[in-house]
């Protein structure tokens, strides 16, 4: 097809051909008779600068047809347009995300009446997520949490006690479940780690569900499998209280107040080594956010004895950096780098109180808040402290969006989070680490866990059994 003469790439092709033919007939006329030897030389210096300076010409002219100084081949790109091309490629995955708690609290998990409908798919819906807020954010994927609240007495760790907490559990499970199947087009059905990219592909919002808490299994393993085959991919040690597996990091007092966590079991039971060893032959993802620094620790490898620990990668599901705000809920720097050494990932939660703090000598063993500082910025601290400290590899997005009360300036809900990006990028963050920040980390450890349970099924590993509790 001849390409019209408009075209610059043709100018450019004229161009050549008549500069090239000038040199063919300037080449072709006879040198004037009796020409002195410096006559010779001027002459054949003339015809190497014309060549040379016809080179260049044809270079420049490959780089830069239309002749305005912008190369073809390195246009730059807009903030707005590298954040597109990275989401375009990898799906967002927000670690923590605690719709279905607000859903049961604000509409008692009646999700069929208009009054939910038209606001969940048209805008205004309460809380930080609705399905416009998820488009304009271009989430592709989310860890949806079936969260219920500890026991009242949540130091009474009998079966009697968690019966509550099952049910409830039971009840977000099934919650979720119908929202997505009312939502096909948008929520994917829940993945596990190697299918997790499909839905993403064909348009929908990766839909796992974390569960937040070992109190929602009431003491049994059967519980776990069966929330696990339902749909939930990780499972949180403990919320705000510890349990018969591990030891959080604050408790609840009885007014609703929480304070830093007095030990009971300085890290991990032994209930809990052998719950994390059914977890990692299950491919339920192990999640560390909410627990005490002594139980990271065990379950990374490092603890009080020679316990191994998790024999698959973890995940801090919505936990923050603790050298940037001391709170308890946040991760040290040292286990940070168990973190690394175990190809794991800590997803940066954005709750005002775990974002922006500073040492205190409060009775309750927690920070002061610093409300100024509570701004996307700040996040992006936390991500680029994270990062820079033991590598992009390891640091995600958690946000806990729905499960706080208040948000940093700059990230009021789910449609910022390409402005989050924005600000990554603008810090020297190339779009390779981004694109690993916002999702690629987190498919990989899920990848890996998916990888080391079906390895130990193949090799014979053996659900574990419960003790039945006595008739």
């Amino acid at each position: 097809m001849m390409r019209d003469m408009g075209d610059p790439l043709s100018k450019e092709k004229e161009h050549l051909s008549q500069s090239f033919n000038l040199e063919e007939q300037a080449i072709a006329q006879p040198l004037p008779a009796r020409l002195s030897i410096g006559q010779k030389m001027e002459r054949a210096l003339y015809f190497v600068f014309l060549a040379f300076f016809l080179m260049m010409t044809a270079r420049s002219l490959r780089s830069d047809p239309l002749g305005i100084g912008i190369s073809s081949h390195h246009k730059v790109l807009t903030l707005e347009q590298r954040v597109d091309n990275i989401l375009q490629k990898t799906p967002l995955i927000d670690g923590h995300d605690d719709l279905p708690i607000l859903i049961r609290f604000k509409y008692g998990n009646q999700i069929y009446q208009d009054d939910f409908t038209s606001k969940f798919v048209h805008g205004g819906f309460p809380g930080h997520v609705d399905l416009p807020r998820l488009s304009k954010g271009k989430v592709g994927g989310t860890f949806w949490s079936v969260f219920v609240e500890c026991p009242k007495d949540w130091q009474n760790f009998s079966d009697a006690n968690y019966a509550l907490s099952v049910r409830q559990t039971m009840e977000q499970v099934d919650l979720w479940l119908r929202l997505q199947q009312a939502y096909p087009d948008t929520f994917s059905a829940p993945p596990n780690g190697t299918t997790a990219l499909q839905p993403f592909l064909d348009g929908k919002i990766i839909s796992p569900m974390g569960m937040e808490g070992l109190h929602s299994i009431g003491n049994s393993l059967a519980h776990l499998r069966h929330f696990y085959a339902q749909g939930v991919s990780y499972a949180t040690l403990t919320h705000n209280c510890h349990n018969r597996y591990a030891d959080a990091a604050v408790t609840e007092l009885p007014d609703g107040s929480v304070k830093k966590a007095d030990p009971l079991w300085h890290g991990v039971s032994e209930a809990g080594k052998a719950l994390v060893s059914e977890m990692n032959r299950l491919g339920m993802i192990v999640d560390l956010s909410h627990v005490s620094a002594e139980t990271m620790r065990d379950v990374l490898g490092a603890g009080k004895d020679d316990w191994a620990g998790s024999s698959a990668p973890v995940i801090f599901s919505h936990s923050s950096a603790y050298a940037v705000c001391p709170h308890p809920r946040n991760v040290p720097d040292d286990v940070l780098q168990l973190v690394k050494s175990r190809n794991s990932l800590v997803m940066v939660n954005i709750a005002p109180d775990f974002v922006s703090c500073k040492a205190s000598n409060n009775p309750s063993g927690l920070p002061d808040f610093v409300p100024e500082n509570a701004t996307l910025e700040h996040v992006a601290d936390h991500i680029m402290h994270i990062g820079q400290l033991i590598g992009f590899d390891h640091v995600g997005f958690g946000s806990d969006f729905d499960g706080i009360g208040s948000v940093p300036r700059g990230l009021d809900d789910v449609s910022k989070f390409p402005d989050l990006v924005a600000e990554l990028l603008r810090r020297g963050v190339s779009d390779e680490d981004a694109g690993k920040i916002v999702g690629g980390n987190l498919l990989r450890v899920w990848r890996d866990v998916d990888r080391i349970a079906l390895d130990k099924q193949a090799n014979g590993a053996l659900p574990l059994e419960d003790d039945l509790p006595e008739a």
